[in-house]
């Protein structure tokens, strides 16, 4: 399945995401419920720490990819709530460790927010992904 990745040339490129992303008909399409830093168990990892939470988020988040046949590779679009006051770098950090090197990033939306489903929570990550 062939996704046109758009970066005008009248705008900002920046490696981490794309502009615009052109969806093929008759694509499947896998929609990510937002992914928080709760592991099997249901515990919360990595209470008070971004990064931690970033990267557990980010695991459930491939855990969901794969379970479905795709990768990284395939997101197309990301919506990532950080909690207001938080340290964006660290959770921006852990972000880059795991997905910084995808070839045509998905398109992105970071937003600051008051507050998520639980206290202790810090990040939460939502996606969308066209599959093989």
């Amino acid at each position: 399945m062939q996704l046109e990745h758009l970066n005008p040339d009248r705008m900002h490129h920046n490696p981490a995401f794309s502009q615009g992303i052109i969806i093929p008909p008759n694509a499947r399409i896998l929609v990510i419920g937002g992914q928080n830093a709760v592991n099997k168990q249901g515990e919360i990892v990595g209470k008070g720490d971004m990064a931690a939470q970033t990267t557990q988020a980010l695991d459930n988040l491939i855990t969901v990819l794969e379970a479905a046949g795709g990768t990284l590779e395939d997101l197309i679009r990301v919506g990532i709530y950080f909690k207001a006051g938080e340290d964006l770098n660290a959770g921006f950090g852990a972000w880059m460790k795991k997905a910084g090197q995808i070839k045509n990033p998905p398109t992105v939306t970071g937003f600051q927010v008051v507050g998520l489903a639980r206290p202790d929570y810090l990040i939460e990550i939502e996606a969308t992904a066209i599959l093989p």
